[in-house]
């Protein structure tokens, strides 16, 4: 009887271990079919959805990084979260009877350049559009709005009429020999405008862009102030295509600053925006007529404050992923087409990649500034891999060979991560992030100390200085590394060591992307 109860017992434990094996068996198989089915075929991964698990290296890098817009404003300052920083540019705009006093100074001179500033502006749009649930998710969307809006308040002030926009304030060659904190300041604040008689297309366009994206971000929280935008923007873009004309031909002494290749790239940037603003088929129209005008197909080029054609390019690709009835549309087709051979390029082991790389994997374009390319080329990998991954297409070919669409996010984090330490150097070009940072940073306000009294120039005494900068410039993306991955911290070096603010711009939206995982809107209406 003994023996008998014990085979019994063996035997019963027996086909409940060979049950519980079968079911788990069932729940990984259906795990894996969801996942593909949410991915693809090869389960190159799911489609992403609500903000997920956080990514603390991330989500610390973009609160760093905006907070070097709060940094950079001029003007009467509002909840001044700077302790270094105070009210200043107040008479700006005075001599024209207009308040130019906010806005945002364009890197470490106190000069505000309105054609990057506004590149800034709608970068930072877009970016808030994009993965504003993902900023939310670290409580960083409010910050990122109240920098946009800060830079939108002085675009509308500096737009007064229909054909007339203040383009600049100040002059670099009374600025730039000054070193000083822009509190300090008490030399002339001349101002820079395009109107009729002097055309500037290529920084109208670029304003009606930035004034159509963020009136996207504020039409649900503000629709006043997003109407008002978006009537702005609509002049803009009129002015901007019915009186052409470079703004460098037209004013010379911009060249050495922010000199324009042309202008028919921020045409079809703005158009491009105003048609996502608005749904007014015009505005696809344009983008579609002047495309073999403007927008160079066939040929993937580097997206930054100079030349938008690959972020128009992504741009206008969201709406073939998302929009149905758009799908058979062939001017929109060589754009999307030209964006593939954009990602293509960026992906290193792709037949057409791109040979302007570090042996650290950066991909690095110009001495001066050589980060900008790398942070708005991973912008626009991160992007077009989400419109694949929300959309169900998970590859991309590249003359024949397939890509994943996770391996363009792959990319975006090899740059994000290069710059925030993860390099030869082993030092991180954000500022105040990771245990190395430069420390000598070309700002004036951060290389001075708050309670010094300097003028234009005995301020110099700090620029010369030994010692590192007393102010932390937190979050300031610096110029970056030279080709062979060397790098001079010196405020003698504003070509490596200079911040700017659309670099920041294209750096919130990178990390914003990368902070955690989350689907692309089907519209940004």
């Amino acid at each position: 009887m003994g023996e008998k109860s014990k085979s019994k017992g063996w035997c019963g434990w027996f086909i409940a271990i060979i049950v519980l094996a079968a079911v788990v068996l069932a729940v990984v198989y259906t795990v894996k079919s969801r996942m593909k089915k949410s991915g693809d075929a090869d389960g190159s991964g799911p489609v992403p959805g609500p903000p997920g698990a956080i990514d603390k290296k991330y989500a610390d890098a973009l609160k760093l990084s905006l907070q070097f817009f709060d940094i950079q404003k001029s003007g009467k300052l509002v909840n001044n979260k700077i302790p270094w920083r105070g009210d200043s540019g107040l008479k700006d705009g005075s001599e024209a009877d207009l308040d130019l006093s906010k806005g945002l100074y364009d890197a470490g001179d106190h000069i505000k350049f309105g054609f990057p500033m506004a590149f800034t502006a709608t970068v930072l749009s877009w970016s808030i559009l994009e993965y504003g649930d993902q900023m939310d998710a670290v409580n960083q969307l409010d910050p990122a709005k109240d920098s946009l809006r800060w830079t939108t308040d002085y675009l509308i002030k500096a737009h007064p009429s229909d054909n007339v926009l203040y383009i600049q304030v100040g002059d670099p060659k009374i600025d730039h020999p000054c070193w000083e904190r822009p509190e300090d300041m008490k030399e002339k604040r001349p101002l820079t405008k395009i109107d009729v008689d002097t055309p500037g297309t290529e920084v109208a366009a670029e304003t009606a862009a930035a004034m159509a994206s963020a009136s996207l971000v504020f039409k649900d929280s503000d629709s006043q102030y997003s109407a008002t935008l978006l009537k702005h923007a609509k002049q803009l873009f009129d002015f901007a295509d019915t009186k052409r004309g470079s703004y460098s031909v037209n004013i010379p002494e911009v060249q050495k600053f922010y000199n324009s290749t042309g202008y028919g790239d921020e045409l079809l940037w703005a158009a491009s925006w105003l048609y996502h603003a608005t749904e007014d088929k015009t505005y696809l129209d344009y983008v579609t007529k002047h495309g073999n005008e403007f927008a160079s197909f066939g040929n993937p080029t580097w997206f930054s404050w100079d030349n938008k054609l690959a972020g128009t390019q992504v741009l206008l690709s969201r709406l073939l992923f998302f929009k149905k009835d758009l799908a058979g549309s062939k001017g929109l087709g060589s754009y999307r087409d030209t964006a593939k051979a954009v990602m293509c390029g960026l992906l290193p082991k792709s037949p057409t990649a791109t040979a302007s790389r570090t042996n650290g994997g950066l991909v690095w374009v110009s001495e001066w500034n050589s980060l900008q390319q790398s942070v708005s080329s991973a912008f626009l990998a991160s992007l077009f891999s989400d419109y694949m991954l929300t959309s169900r297409i998970h590859k991309i070919s590249c003359d024949g060979k397939i890509f994943k669409a996770t391996e363009l996010r792959d990319f975006a984090k090899s740059q994000a991560d290069y710059m925030l330490g993860k390099n030869p150097l082993g030092t991180s070009f954000v500022v105040g992030y990771g245990d190395k940072y430069p420390e000598f940073v070309h700002h004036r306000g951060a290389s001075i100390p708050a309670d010094a009294t300097t003028g234009c120039l005995d301020g110099f005494k700090w620029f010369n200085s030994t010692k590192p900068n007393p102010n932390i410039a937190y979050g300031a993306l610096v110029g970056g590394p030279f080709f062979n991955e060397t790098f001079t911290d010196s405020r003698e070096n504003p070509m490596q060591n200079e911040p700017t603010t659309y670099n920041n711009a294209l750096l919130v939206g990178l990390l914003s992307s990368l902070v955690t995982t989350s689907s692309a809107l089907q519209s940004l209406k």
